[in-house]
């Protein structure tokens, strides 16, 4: 049985890095928990990348799919916009129902391969966000699916097609970060950055209207997880993770 969120101080997240890509299932998923980050990288002159796995289509109830997609694709580039991201992707995987296997690894490892980042960065993927509080299904698999590509993707004889195209192997994934994870033992601070967070999360207007949650304030809500973040690793604000190591510092 998962644990919930271990109590105790953050490390901070590694910064001597030059490229990232952030592999998520749906629009929205990285502005809930990593668009403070993202923000902070950029400004120091990062290049970052957006995955999408799936276009959100099946996330609001009033909206067919074929109508919400493009909505959604819109809110998620200009999401990516306010935070300095100009290169999002989606691989139109189908909303809500998406499952583990070769397809979503070959897709993923395929963009790693392009993108040759350093970081690769997605959502939590535990069972659950704490007691009582079940993950959603497309982020378990996504996730999973993330760490497994990245592995994917430095061999040559896994997926050869895609070597076979003239897209070589990629070995040089250094960590894969799970963000908002609560089996986090990391975190970035994101006080000078907060404000351009929920400026991103508030990109996703139809989305949040969709939801229907009366009185809900998504700010209140990001400041209240930046600030217990924060708490832990010494700073106002601060935005957690999980750390894979898949390969190991060269000092």
């Amino acid at each position: 049985m998962e644990t919930t969120e271990q109590p105790g101080p953050l490390k901070p997240l590694a910064e001597d890095w030059e490229r990232a890509l952030c592999v998520v299932a749906h629009p929205d998923d990285i502005e809930f928990a990593a668009a403070g980050g993202i923000a902070r990288w950029t400004g120091q002159g990062k290049q970052v990348g957006y995955v999408m796995v799936t276009s959100g289509e099946a996330g609001i109830d009033g909206l067919h799919p074929d109508e919400c997609r493009p909505v959604r694709e819109a809110e998620q580039v200009e999401a990516a916009r306010v935070v300095g991201v100009e290169a999002v992707e989606f691989l139109g995987f189908p909303d809500g129902v998406l499952e583990y296997g070769l397809p979503l690894r070959r897709a993923i490892a395929e963009a790693v391969r392009r993108h040759q980042p350093d970081i690769v960065i997605t959502g939590h993927f535990r069972e659950s966000f704490g007691p009582g509080m079940l993950n959603q299904a497309d982020h378990v698999v996504v996730g999973r699916a993330v760490v497994d590509a990245v592995r994917d993707a430095a061999n040559r004889w896994v997926f050869p097609e895609q070597v076979e195209a003239g897209l070589e192997p990629w070995p040089g994934v250094r960590e894969v970060w799970a963000m908002a994870s609560p089996l986090s033992t990391h975190g970035v601070d994101t006080t000078e950055t907060f404000d351009r967070s929920v400026e991103a999360l508030a990109a996703h207007k139809a989305y949040i209207e969709g939801l229907g949650w009366a009185d809900w304030d998504f700010r209140e809500m990001l400041e209240g997880f930046n600030r217990q973040a924060g708490q832990r690793l010494g700073t106002t604000y601060a935005e957690i993770a999980e750390v894979f190591v898949l390969r190991p510092p060269t000092d």
